[in-house]
């Protein structure tokens, strides 16, 4: 059995356990849970709830891996500037139960403003969060995750290419990833990520104009943070990638150059679930 096909194993038996594990949950709380917001997702279960004294709340539910790891140390340390507030927080087994603060309206950014305003909510946010965690923090290095990513891309590169399917240069995909191991490994600046803030994972709130959810934290270059955001919008993305790329450089402070090349990197390590990433790597190509 692979890798892969024992991480679906695995995650087939958590969900398996989910109506066990809400039923847990909810007494541990002592909450009253309503529908859950969406349905289909295989990592985590999301509903609202409401406590004893009546305030409404969102619990989540998740499977425990890897790149769920550290959602509550991170929000711990944001304490709702800027983020979701979290309430309280349990880890047990290959579950981490999540109480969180309820965003209302809730309606995510995408559906809120146009695409041109939702890059201003997005770089602002990302500016505020953008902190230096303390020492002694939990946070794994995004340098990690990008080598993870890597030799999976290059691994699953290397059997494509075996199969005779079309890819992306063989030469660019070696400076692609390359350039993403090397730009998670060398930066001047080191912060708290957030590595999967967009459009869908803000949402508008009271106590807030808005909120992120669903942080995955890392730490390192705050550069790579803009990149998710952008590629939730591809058809800007083919049509001036380094244009979009100088825009959130520009409004988030940041180094066009090095947005650009993380771009670049990005475009590459995704060409393989995205074949229309592979013109825009092309063209953003050092």
């Amino acid at each position: 059995m692979s890798v892969r096909e024992e991480l679906d194993e695995a995650e087939r038996a958590w969900r398996a356990q989910l109506p066990a594990l809400i039923a847990e949950f909810t007494s541990r709380w002592s909450l009253t849970p309503e529908a859950p917001f969406a349905t289909g997702g295989s990592a985590s279960w999301v509903a609202p709830a409401r406590t004893v004294a009546g305030d409404r709340v969102v619990l989540k539910l998740g499977w425990t891996h890897t790149e769920a790891l550290h959602e509550a140390d991170g929000l711990r340390l944001w304490n709702g500037s800027g983020s979701v507030r979290l309430i309280d927080a349990h880890v047990a087994g290959q579950t981490t139960a999540l109480l969180l603060e309820i965003c209302e309206p809730g309606t995510p950014l995408s559906r809120a403003l146009p695409e041109p305003e939702r890059d201003v909510v997005v770089a602002g946010l990302l500016r505020r969060l953008w902190i230096q965690p303390p020492a002694g923090h939990p946070f794994r290095p995004l340098a990690l995750m990008c080598q993870e990513w890597a030799t999976r891309f290059e691994n699953d590169d290397a059997q494509a290419r075996a199969r005779g399917e079309e890819h992306i240069d063989p030469g660019l995909a070696r400076a692609g990833i390359a350039l993403f191991r090397e730009l998670s490994r060398k930066a001047e600046r080191s912060v708290l990520l957030l590595t999967d803030v967009h459009h869908d994972n803000v949402l508008a709130a009271e106590r807030e104009p808005w909120l992120v959810i669903d942080p995955k934290p890392y730490v390192g270059d705050p550069a790579y943070d803009t990149l998710q955001h952008m590629l939730n919008f591809p058809d800007r993305l083919a049509a001036d990638a380094g244009g979009f790329a100088d825009r959130m450089a520009g409004l988030t402070g940041l180094d066009p150059e090095r947005v650009r090349l993380w771009l670049f990197a990005r475009c590459v390590q995704e060409s393989l679930q995205w074949p229309e990433l592979r013109e825009v790597a092309t063209t953003l190509a050092p």
